[in-house]
């Protein structure tokens, strides 16, 4: 059948008789990553096109007798490590493709045609033509051998998806010495074909495998006779020949485990929120530790997993090594062995750590009583599926609590101690929930006061009364210790006051109001002037307290200075010196008949235009008081500025000329009138304001000439009338006798006395007071 069997039509019987079921070289799945990063689908694409090949020469891919590229219009270059190198400048995947390629060359100068036929001969099998020649001349294939290639896609059996996969991971698992993997492996392959390699690894594997069972044997043997030192001798031998024999492994766990009475652990774990730190002394120079994992799983099996290898420079301060399990099984029991190496090889006892439950406990519990409460709050580990609490009380458990994921309020508690336990829950995986063992931390729930219910003020002329509900409890005794009585403590926060109910430290609170008391064991402040305040009422009992409500209490500037001035067209002028801090005077008044009014005055208003108020000519009593702040405040209102403006009072007089009598003329009169507004008959009031009881002295006075007299002195007297008179006749005249002075004369009359200034003078012109 020549032409048919692979090779023989190119005239070389030897080319390819060994068909490669496996690539059989180690890292070979991250070659094919980096592969994959460069885009080839084959590594031989890596060396087409062939920059040294000649223009217009097609590019094709010699592997049959080794691998070779085109070089000039029938040249051919071997790949070696020069082209690997040339290959291998630069950056980008196909550099770090080179680079590899030509690190595993130097290690095996056949390793690369034996990975080009595997890859070669697989993608043919994929293809549905893969038994043409064009195929593989289009996958980059010489001509001259695309026939022999596809030929030996058609002769070597077809590997599915799980013998691909055992095919590619042996060369790794040779390479770590793990033979029983090695075995698994192998027995998933096809037992026949035409790869020689593959056979002389079935054979040699059988050669160690016997020998590992050897040792496994005698070790069983010695351990069963109570040696334990032989036999941990044969169980490392094994584990030398046979790095993942489970039998050799566990049983040197078995005898090397730490004892209930060890006091020092050589392997020591402690469990994180989210991984499990290992530390040991590791003394001895060049050895790399490799970290294994034992896992009870729920099928009654133990699972062994590989953490990773910690290298002999990795050791820390004091020769301290350490490492982090990050990926650890949540809810499962486990148990961590490392195991020295050299050399790939397993080079003496193990360290066995205690067994360990991947069940992380909640972190940072922190519990705060209230009245009649302890809030709890603490972390919880990522992997936690469910929280639970549990409580138990002064008279003992009384079950779970709700709660969230990172806290609980427990309410309605009695006082006395209190325990938690906040237990974390996970999921295995094989599905199981397991518990965690819990935290637990205790406090105990004090008596604190009731709060204040109500607050209330009132005002008490300069003072403040103030009234309250509720702000009792405590009392009886805690633990046999007599408690404080309860005590309500007036404040104003610096702040803004906390809510009504608010649970407070005593030590945190402000000092009582020092506002004066006028009456001892009162509850009467009197809040000094220019206060505005909110005053809030807190419950307190030892060393803590409970905020109540607020009332806000106000004590204003009093006003002084407060005059009145009449004015020509009747009103009256309010004079005063604005209180400092205020913003409105609230001014009423009382006039004579009983008639009331009251204004509210601005501080700008009063500034700009001052205050006038329509009173007419009756006597007034005139009241100016601060205005609150704020609407609804308390008001502890100063002595009100008063003062009273009595009626406007006047004195006129005239000189009456004489009247004719016969052939004689009379004598001239000077009429003197009191005018003042009669008081309402109706009114009440005692204190309304009326004329004062005592009037000025009327004096009129003449001086010679035409000219007025400037003063009480600065003439002669013709008429002294007194106060007194004046009131009770209210109109006087008086028949000037006989000339005071020569002719002509100028009359002028003046108020005198205390309340001269209380009542007007009228005059008249001062043409008509001349006598000639």
């Amino acid at each position: 059948m020549a032409g048919l069997e692979f090779g023989h039509h190119l005239g070389l019987p030897q080319a390819l008789s060994a068909l490669p079921l496996t690539p059989l070289t180690p890292g070979y799945t991250r070659l094919v990553a980096t592969q994959h990063a460069a885009g080839l689908r084959h590594m031989g694409e890596l060396f087409a096109p062939n920059p040294g090949a000649a223009p217009g020469t097609p590019p094709g891919l010699r592997v049959l007798d080794g691998v070779f590229v085109p070089l000039g219009p029938r040249g051919r270059r071997r790949v070696d490590q020069a082209l690997l190198a040339d290959l291998g400048r630069g950056t980008g995947p196909r550099a770090t493709l080179a680079n590899d390629l030509a690190a595993l060359h130097r290690s095996d100068p056949q390793a690369l045609r034996r990975v080009l036929l595997y890859q070669l001969i697989g993608l043919l099998q994929d293809h549905p033509n893969g038994h043409h020649p064009d195929t593989a001349r289009a996958l980059g294939i010489h001509a001259d051998e695309s026939a022999g290639l596809a030929a030996a896609a058609r002769t070597r059996p077809v590997l599915d998806k799980a013998q691909r996969t055992a095919a590619e991971s042996l060369a790794d698992a040779w390479a770590e010495h793990r033979l029983r993997r090695v075995r698994k492996l192998l027995e998933r392959l096809p037992t026949t074909g035409r790869d020689p390699a593959l056979d002389a690894l079935r054979t040699t594997l059988a050669r160690r495998l016997g020998h590992a069972d050897a040792a496994l044997d005698a070790a069983r043997v010695a351990e069963r006779a109570g040696n334990a030192e032989a036999a941990t001798e044969e169980y490392l031998r094994t584990l030398r020949l046979a790095a993942d024999d489970r039998k050799a492994l566990f049983s040197l766990v078995r005898i090397h485990r730490p004892r209930h009475d060890d006091r020092a652990e050589r392997l020591r774990c402690a469990l994180r929120p989210e991984s499990a730190a290992l530390a040991w002394d590791a003394a001895e120079p060049g050895v790399v530790w490799r970290i294994l994992r034992l896992r009870r799983t729920g099928r009654g099996s133990t699972e062994v997993r590989e953490v990773r290898q910690v290298p002999a420079g990795a050791t820390g301060t004091g020769g301290v090594c350490g490492t982090e399990d990050r990926a650890i099984p949540l809810g499962s029991m486990v148990r961590y062995v490392a195991l020295p190496l050299r050399e790939g090889r397993v080079d003496g006892v193990p360290l066995v750590a205690r067994e360990l439950p991947l069940t992380p406990e909640a972190d940072g519990l922190t519990l705060t009583d209230g009245r009649e409460r302890i809030d709890g709050t603490w972390r919880t580990p990522p992997g936690a599926t469910e929280v639970t609490v549990e409580h138990t009380g002064p008279d003992g458990p009384t079950g779970a609590l709700p709660c969230d994921r990172d806290r609980f309020a427990a309410t309605g508690l009695p006082p006395g101690p209190h325990r938690f336990r906040v237990v974390c829950h996970y999921r295995t995986p094989e599905g199981q929930v397991v518990a965690s063992p819990g935290v637990e931390a205790a406090r105990t729930v004090h008596r604190w006061p009731d709060p204040v219910r109500t607050l209330t003020a009132t005002a008490e002329g300069e003072a403040i009364r103030f009234a309250w509900t509720g702000g009792g409890g405590g009392g009886g005794a805690e633990d046999g210790v007599p408690e404080e009585p309860t005590d309500v403590r007036l404040v104003c926060w610096p702040g803004e006051a906390p809510a009504p109910g608010t649970e407070l430290a005593t030590d945190g609170l402000p000092e009582p109001l020092p506002w004066p008391r006028p009456h001892d064991g009162e509850p009467v402040l009197c809040p000094p002037p220019g206060t505005h305040a909110e005053v809030a009422a807190v419950a307190v009992l030892g060393e803590r307290a409970v905020a109540g409500p607020a009332v806000t209490v106000e004590a204003p500037v009093p006003v002084t200075g407060l005059s009145l001035r009449r004015q020509a067209d009747g009103q009256v002028q309010v004079v005063l010196d604005w209180p400092e801090g205020t913003g409105l005077l609230t001014v009423s008044w009382t006039e004579s008949g009983g008639h009331t009014g009251e204004q509210a005055v601005a501080a700008h208003q009063y500034r700009r235009q001052g205050l006038r108020l329509p009173v007419g000519r009756g006597g007034v009593r005139v009241r100016a008081v601060p205005a609150p702040r704020v609407s609804g405040s308390v008001v502890a209102l100063p002595s009100a500025a008063e003062t009273e403006l009595p009626p406007d009072a006047s004195v006129a007089y005239r000189l009456v000329p004489a009247p004719r009598r016969m052939l004689r003329r009379g004598k001239p009169l000077i009429r003197v009138t009191l005018s003042a507004p009669d008081s309402s008959p109706s009114s009440s009031e005692e204190n309304e304001p009326r004329l004062p009881e005592q009037l000025p002295e009327f004096v009129c006075v003449a001086r010679s000439g035409t000219l007025r007299p400037r003063g009480p002195a600065d003439g002669t007297t013709v008429l002294r009338i007194a106060g007194a008179e004046l009131l009770e006749l209210r109109t006087v005249e008086h028949e000037l006798d006989s000339a005071p002075c020569p002719v002509p004369y100028t009359l002028r009359g003046f108020l005198l006395g205390a309340h001269a200034t209380s009542v007007r003078l009228e005059e008249p012109s001062p043409a008509t007071l001349v006598v000639r």
